[in-house]
């Protein structure tokens, strides 16, 4: 058996300028950390030739035991386009989980992507740079599946940590960002995940975005401007431990991104927001392209209390988490090898 994993991560700035459409013209940058919420992949040389996938996050199966190719369509197809750009359709059962439910906003998607190749490269002997998974993930993700994505999330889960992340025409850069311990420590008990209770596609946000950009749109284009340049701004106040104001440009961010495309919030996630800034929290956002997930906000430890009790009334549920630094490993290898 051989068992690998990849974290989710929390978006602070620069979110939608990972989009090809829009960095390939003026370059992209976001500051991110993962977490400690992680999604598995389990993996083993299967007794017959068939190939096996399980999704326990879908509760859906997946057997494929005929000589023709993988299709990477229906039901797991992201595992499927995984196997099928390595050559594997046979000899193989593979189970999934994650602890975060799909459509939430962290980055679970590409995760998945980051996991599973993890696992498959590892199988086959491959042993691949962190930069070459993200890119893998990516190249599979978005020009194979065609998937209207960025790349934040791929390179976030292979390198896992806190960092500022730049994308260009011609690559792309991981740069971590240098924090005191101490501040790093309170920037962690500061932040504050809030589940909506609903889960969303992102694709048809992602699209409507991907369509202003190509057709520069000077109302989308002026905000993914904006926030490119917060994430730079956001790298500097926290290497400058300047975390209130980190706080308040969150929620600079948000009004920003909200002009990105129809659909990002929602009534609800308008009045919790309101709800926690009255109760002492100085910024936040909703976690990925919008419209449902989490709502992370910067509150201080004092508001705490006040902020949880809120939004719990309104029907959210707070997740407790830690940020981490490894990205995607290899948890067990049991010598397992895939020819």
């Amino acid at each position: 058996m051989l068992i690998t994993r990849a974290p989710v991560r929390i978006s602070f700035a620069g979110g939608g300028t990972d989009l090809p459409a829009y960095y390939l013209n003026h370059g992209g940058a976001v500051v991110s950390t993962t977490i400690d919420k992680y999604f598995y992949v389990f993996l083993n040389v299967g007794g017959d030739d068939s190939l096996q996938i399980t999704s326990s996050d879908y509760r859906t199966f997946y057997r494929h035991d005929t000589d023709l190719p993988l299709i990477f369509d229906g039901d797991l197809s992201l595992p499927r386009a995984i196997l099928g750009h390595f050559g594997l359709a046979r000899g193989i059962s593979m189970f999934l989980a994650s602890e975060i439910p799909p459509g939430t906003g962290l980055g679970s998607s590409s995760t998945v992507a980051v996991a599973i190749i993890k696992a498959v490269t590892t199988a086959r002997g491959l042993f691949l740079s962190k930069q070459q998974i993200a890119e893998l993930a990516c190249q599979i993700e978005i020009e194979k599946m065609g998937e209207p994505i960025g790349k934040q999330d791929q390179y976030a889960a292979a390198f896992g940590d806190l960092n500022l992340i730049q994308f260009r025409a011609d690559g792309v850069t991981v740069e971590p960002l240098r924090i005191a311990p101490e501040i790093r420590r309170e920037l962690e008990r500061n932040i504050l995940l809030f589940f909506t209770g609903s889960t969303r596609e992102a694709a048809s946000i992602l699209k409507a975005q991907k369509q202003s950009s190509e057709q520069n749109e000077p109302r989308v284009l002026d905000a993914l401007d904006a926030v490119k340049a917060m994430a730079f701004e956001a790298k500097t106040l926290l290497e400058r431990g300047d975390l209130a104001q980190f706080g308040r440009l969150l929620d600079k961010g948000w009004q920003h991104k909200k002009r990105f495309a129809a659909g990002i919030s929602t009534p609800l996630i308008d009045e919790c927001y309101r709800l926690a800034l009255a109760n002492g929290a100085l910024g936040g956002k909703v976690t990925g392209a919008g419209g449902g997930g989490f709502l992370m906000l910067y509150c201080e430890v004092a508001c705490q209390p006040a902020v949880t009790q809120a939004l719990e009334a309104k029907g959210l549920k707070r997740m407790d988490f830690r940020f981490e630094s490894e990205g995607a490993r290899v948890l067990v290898n049991a010598g397992m090898r895939i020819q």
